[in-house]
């Protein structure tokens, strides 16, 4: 608009009901703007809300193991660490060492490289598995979606066939009698 004197500014704005926000101090004569003041603090918190909303918070999920799991467990912990990952959280492998568990370490350091191997393809190791106190500790951090290694989906499908045969066998040998398909 025009170059106006600071009280003539102050009539204006108080005869429109809005206020005198100071633009920029530094320039000669200081620049300032007649609006509503509320207004314009409560837009800019409204987009400051809107980037934290937009913002990807980095969560972590812990997925926790024990030297003698079982078999189905073992399984169905890792579908779990599978499924957070695939979210996008990090994840934090813990094998909890209980008792006389402590003097067979190295069963423990075995099942951990075993899971290590299992979600290799899916995430991304922070080092190697550190042993702190009782516990056996690794983070991993997911691939981006289109990154994983190639053939890691048919790995899994091929060990899922895998058990299925075996449960059949199973059920052919107790019940004597072989199962039709």
């Amino acid at each position: 608009m025009d170059v106006v004197s600071l009280s003539k500014a102050r009539d204006l704005a108080r005869n429109m009901g809005l206020d005198l926000v100071l633009v920029s101090d530094r320039a000669v004569p200081p620049v300032v703007r007649i609006m509503n003041f509320g207004k314009l603090q409560y837009e800019q918190k409204k987009s400051l809300k809107a980037q934290r909303k937009n913002q990807a918070t980095q969560k972590l999920k812990e997925v926790k193991f024990h030297v003698n799991i079982d078999k189905h467990d073992y399984e169905t912990k890792l579908k779990h660490a599978l499924d957070f990952l695939e979210k996008g959280c990090k994840l934090k492998i813990t094998l909890a060492l209980r008792g006389r568990e402590m003097a067979h370490q190295e069963l423990a350091f075995q099942l951990m490289d075993q899971v290590m191997e299992a979600l290799a393809p899916y995430a991304d190791a922070d080092g190697k598995p550190k042993m702190l106190g009782r516990n056996i500790s690794v983070n991993f951090a997911p691939r981006p979606a289109g990154s994983k290694k190639k053939g890691a989906k048919k790995e899994v499908e091929t060990e899922k066939d895998d058990a299925d045969e075996v449960v059949a066998d199973e059920v052919e040998t107790e019940n004597g009698a072989p199962v039709e398909e």
